[in-house]
């Protein structure tokens, strides 16, 4: 599921491979924008706002993506058999003389004006992993509605810009409290450390393609030292996500999962108080 250190990670290939180099074809197979033909123009970037992605080409323009649930861009030498999924599920192709990218998968794609960016990022709050970082603006956001769960407003990119369902399960159980449990009900400093560790943990998975919350050393948001327990499998990484019905690796206690808006949340009942389902 790709959050923002994955889309961070997946910016920085495709700017390595595109920034500079000039289009030798273009096909974006998106009916609004099936025309489009960008060939000939130069790539200039490829950056990563939250969980958005933007390739700019020269003329002003940008292509907008978003990877969501299953979306991917994958990277092809010439001549190499591209194996991202089916040819129907690609929606876009951009080749140049040496790479070609392909997005498969694509729910969000869209060419518009750079200049016009704030379009479809401007209502993202603070980015943990860009440049605009601010934790007292990420933290007033999240307390804007404390009647609202604390999953779901990590969740909203409007808030803080870069967490997905993985963190969010991740946060809350570092936290020791529910997904369910009102924003407005966590110790002041426990929501402190609570965006402190959303910062620490996407900065320390930013260039690891094997995602971990259980190591490096983090300090939760429960004011908390966590590390990997010695002996665990290297391919324990997650204190509770994808862990349904395994003992917690805290306290023993059988992880719990629920499906809410078709993604699954897991918890630890053991180790994190307030509502649930």
């Amino acid at each position: 599921m790709p959050e923002g250190d994955t889309v961070l990670q997946t910016a920085k290939r495709l700017d390595t491979a595109l920034a500079g180099q000039v289009l030798t074809r273009s096909d974006l197979r998106v009916p609004r924008f099936a025309t489009a033909d960008l060939s000939g123009r130069t790539v200039l970037d490829v950056t990563a706002r939250g969980k958005h992605l933007l390739t700019r080409v020269e003329g002003g323009l940008t292509l907008h993506s978003h990877l969501r649930m299953d979306g991917a861009w994958l990277l092809y030498a010439p001549g190499e058999r591209w194996r991202g999924g089916p040819a129907h599920q690609i929606r876009a192709v951009l080749e140049t003389a040496e790479r070609t990218a392909v997005g498969y998968r694509l729910p969000v794609l869209e060419l518009l004006r750079t200049a016009s960016e704030d379009q479809v990022v401007g209502h993202l709050g603070p980015d943990l992993l860009g440049p605009d970082w601010d934790p007292d603006t990420a933290e007033h956001n999240l307390l804007s509605d404390p009647g609202r769960p604390l999953g779901q407003a990590l969740l909203d990119q409007r808030n803080l810009a870069g967490i997905g369902n993985v963190y969010a399960c991740e946060l809350c159980f570092m936290a020791r409290a529910t997904p369910w449990l009102p924003v407005g009900e966590l110790p002041t400093a426990t929501m402190t450390l609570l965006v402190r560790t959303a910062k620490q943990l996407l900065e320390a998975n930013r260039d690891n393609p094997a995602r971990t919350t259980t190591a490096p050393v983090v300090t939760s948001a429960h004011g908390h030292r966590s590390r990997m327990p010695q002996g665990r499998r290297s391919r324990e990484r997650l204190f509770v996500y994808g862990r349904g019905d395994r003992p917690c690796l805290r306290c023993g206690t059988p992880v719990r999962r629920v499906e809410q808006d078709n993604r699954p949340t897991y918890w630890c009942p053991g180790c994190q108080s307030g509502p649930t389902p």
